[in-house]
C-alpha cells in the first residue's frame, strides 16, 4: 500500500508492506465429532501446523500416535474452508471437550488470557526431565541465527519467530507470525506432524508464562529468549524442570532456572 513518509525535511509517498492479519478457527476431530478448540489472529501461512502446535499446548496430543492428521475444514460444497482447520484424533484419544472454552475473544498477542483458571494451566504443565547439554556459546548464537532466516521480517519489520534448534545449534525450523504464541505453535507443530526431537526453542521476544508453558507441554527442555523473561514464567519453568534463558543477545544471557543444561567455559585462574 502507499504511506505519507514524513521526516525533517518532509513528506512523500511511498510503497510500504504491510503484515498480514487474519483469523484462524481450530478444531479438533474425534470419534466422528468436531470441537472449536480455539481462536486466534494469525498470519496466513503454515495454518496446519498452527493447529497441531495448538493442540499439543492444550494438552490435546500428547505425541505423534495421537494425531491422526490435520486438514482443512470443508465448506457446505464440500471445498477448502479458508480460515478453519481440524485437528484430528485418533480413536484411543481420550477427549473432555468441555475444557476448550474460553471467556474472551483471543488476539494475536495472547492466547491463554481468556482462561477462567490461569492457575489450572500453570498446574498441567509437565515435568521435562530429559537431559541435554547446551554450550553457552551456542546458545548465544541461536538469536543471531535465526534472524538470518526471517525473511518475512526483513520486508516488513512486524512479526515475531520462534525457532527449533538441536543442541549443537542446527536450526530444525524457524516460523515467523504477527503473534509470538502463534509462532511458536507453529515450530511445535513443524516438529510433531515431521517426527523431530529439538533440544532448544528461541523466541524473538519476551520469554512470557505461555511460551514456557508451550515448551513445557512440547517436551522441549530448554527455552531462550532474546528479550525478558516475567515472574510467572520462571515460577513455570522452575516448577517443571525446564532450563530459561533470557535476555540472550550480544553474547551474554541470564539463566532463570535449571541452569546445568548449559555448559559454560572454565574460568581462568590467576598466574
Amino acid at each position: 500500500m502507499h504511506v505519507e513518509r514524513v521526516g525533517p525535511g518532509g513528506t512523500d509517498e511511498r510503497g510500504d508492506l504491510l503484515v498480514v492479519e487474519e483469523p484462524l478457527h481450530v478444531h479438533v476431530e474425534h470419534r466422528g465429532l468436531l470441537h472449536l478448540l480455539g481462536s486466534t489472529m494469525r498470519t496466513p501461512g503454515h495454518d496446519l501446523e498452527l493447529a497441531a502446535g495448538l493442540a499439543v499446548g492444550e494438552g490435546v496430543v500428547r505425541g505423534r500416535d495421537d494425531l491422526a492428521g490435520v486438514r482443512p475444514c470443508r465448506d457446505g460444497e464440500g471445498g477448502p474452508q479458508a480460515g478453519d482447520v481440524a485437528v484430528v484424533l485418533r480413536d484411543h484419544v481420550e477427549l473432555d471437550a468441555t475444557r476448550f472454552g474460553r471467556v474472551s475473544t483471543p488476539s494475536s498477542a495472547c492466547g491463554l488470557c481468556g482462561r477462567d483458571e490461569i492457575d489450572a494451566v500453570v498446574a498441567s504443565a509437565p515435568r521435562v526431565d530429559r537431559r541435554v547439554s547446551v554450550a553457552a556459546e551456542v546458545l548465544a548464537g541461536l538469536p543471531e541465527a535465526m534472524r538470518s532466516r526471517q525473511g518475512a521480517f526483513d520486508r516488513t519489520g512486524g512479526l515475531h519467530a520462534a525457532a527449533l534448534a538441536t543442541a549443537d545449534g542446527e536450526l530444525l525450523a524457524v516460523r515467523e507470525d504477527v503473534g509470538r504464541h502463534n509462532a511458536v505453535d507453529k515450530v511445535v507443530g513443524h516438529a510433531l506432524m515431521a517426527g523431530l526431537e529439538a533440544d532448544v526453542l528461541v523466541v524473538s521476544g519476551r520469554a512470557g508464562f505461555e511460551i514456557v508453558q508451550k515448551a513445557a507441554m512440547a517436551g522441549i527442555p530448554v527455552v531462550a529468549a532474546v528479550s525478558a523473561p516475567t515472574s510467572l514464567s520462571v515460577d513455570v519453568a522452575r516448577a517443571c524442570g525446564l532450563t530459561l534463558a533470557a535476555f540472550v543477545r550480544d553474547g551474554r544471557f541470564n539463566l532463570y532456572s535449571a541452569p546445568d543444561r548449559v555448559t559454560t567455559p572454565a574460568a581462568s585462574l590467576p598466574g
